[in-house]
């Protein structure tokens, strides 16, 4: 996206071609960005400048991108014409009013079906605003401050939490002058972008799967190598550390902006732990596996402070308490968390309710268990991870997968 509104060319090497990449890739090639593919993991954008984009001639279908849709609701809302976009059945349970909002009060037009998409988006001037966020959300902030880049004048967003610092960076390493602080980041309209070649990092929260697979397993030793560390992301690691995990990282670098290093994950013995408040947005999409750790664990993993696992691909505090239940595991949810009893895996079978993270999750408790997990509903990994089974077998994981009427998957 940002490849896209800048000036110039920028070229892209470790490029994910997950469906939600892919997805959020053709919305910026409809709206009229040159984007060639000369391997599956590289791209070559040509930028059109912040205000070069174009109407796209249909609907830009965002699959189950909620990163893509919010982001690009923001760069669309100070555009000089009208978009539309949409989804699949699970982005568009996904709450968007928390975008609109702030993008409203900046002097944009957006019409949602009972404050979800399809969002039709009227493009119009913008003036900058100071928005105290009430959710800590990354996506709610980039997409302000990408509306920012076409307002007139200061864009200014305040957090409740510290939250994923992914956008600012790139911003920065594109040549975006912002001011950053404490509890909030702010930036002027006006300003301009600058293609440069980015390397982008392994992603933590694919690599999250297979820490806690090594940390689980018995006898298990992993080395993840030139994995984004990001401070803004790493809460697994404190919250595994904390419950006794052996977790070493080594030759921390810089690469493109972002902090990278070598992850050495060995397995031991886990304890239970109340997750401390501070760490819950550092750590919000890893938490499905996390609560596998929890539940390897031996005492009480108590999660509290963390409604906003209701409101993603699926409500994966209720999915996960319902699947590690038919595992033989106590997880009690509450209205913003779970209480989890560490125990034995026993074998049965889980829905995952079209969720690609619980999908993994369930997948990654093998490296702990003695019986079969079957896990039923899993397309949805293409979204972030085609590759998933691959991997785990790599790392000596007995995952097998069926792709057949039910998109099972299980550890035989």
């Amino acid at each position: 996206m940002l490849g896209g509104i800048a000036d110039g060319v920028t070229e892209v090497r470790g490029f994910l071609p997950g469906a939600d990449c892919l997805a959020t890739l053709a919305a910026m090639q409809a709206l009229g960005v040159q984007i060639d593919r000369p391997q599956p993991e590289n791209l070559i954008i040509t930028g059109v400048g912040v205000d070069g984009l174009r109407a796209s001639d249909r609907p830009l279908d965002l699959g189950n991108s909620g990163t893509g849709m919010r982001l690009l609701t923001g760069i669309l809302a100070g555009m000089p014409f009208e978009s539309v976009l949409t989804g699949d059945r699970s982005l568009s349970r996904r709450p968007m009013s928390r975008i609109a909002k702030p993008l409203e009060q900046m002097g944009a037009s957006i019409t949602m079906t009972h404050g979800h998409a399809p969002l039709r988006i009227e493009g119009r001037s913008l003036r900058g605003i100071t928005y105290p966020s009430p959710v800590p959300s990354a996506q709610v902030k980039s997409a302000v401050l990408l509306a920012g880049l076409l307002a007139q004048g200061e864009t200014r967003v305040e957090e409740p939490a510290t939250t994923r610092d992914h956008t600012e960076r790139l911003l920065g390493w594109m040549g975006c002058d912002l001011e950053l602080g404490v509890d909030y980041v702010s930036l002027c309209g006006g300003q301009t972008l600058s293609g440069r070649r980015i390397e982008v990092p392994g992603d933590f929260s694919a690599a999250a799967f297979f820490i806690v697979a090594a940390a689980i397993a018995p006898q298990g030793v992993v080395t993840l190598c030139n994995v984004g560390v990001n401070p803004t992301r790493v809460g697994l690691i404190d919250l595994l550390s904390m419950m006794g995990a052996d977790i070493n990282i080594g030759d921390v670098r810089s690469q493109s902006g972002e902090p990278v290093a070598d992850i050495k994950v060995v397995g031991g013995e886990l304890r239970g732990i109340d997750v401390p408040r501070s760490l819950v947005p550092l750590a919000i999409d890893e938490f499905p596996v996390f609560f596998i750790a929890a539940a390897c664990a031996n005492g009480t993993t108590r999660l509290s402070g963390a409604q906003e696992l209701r409101v993603k691909e699926s409500d994966r505090i209720d999915v996960m308490a319902e699947g590690l239940g038919r595992l033989g595991i106590t997880a009690s949810p509450t209205v913003d968390g779970i209480i989890i009893e560490g125990g034995t895996l026993r074998a049965g079978s889980v829905n995952s309710h079209g969720d690609h993270r619980i999908a993994m999750a369930f997948a990654i408790a093998s490296a702990n268990a003695t019986c079969d997990i079957h896990v039923a509903d899993v397309a949805n990994v293409a979204t972030s991870f085609p590759n998933f089974v691959d991997v785990a077998r790599a790392v000596g994981l007995n995952i097998n997968y069926e792709s057949d009427e039910d998109n099972s998957s299980h550890r035989g």
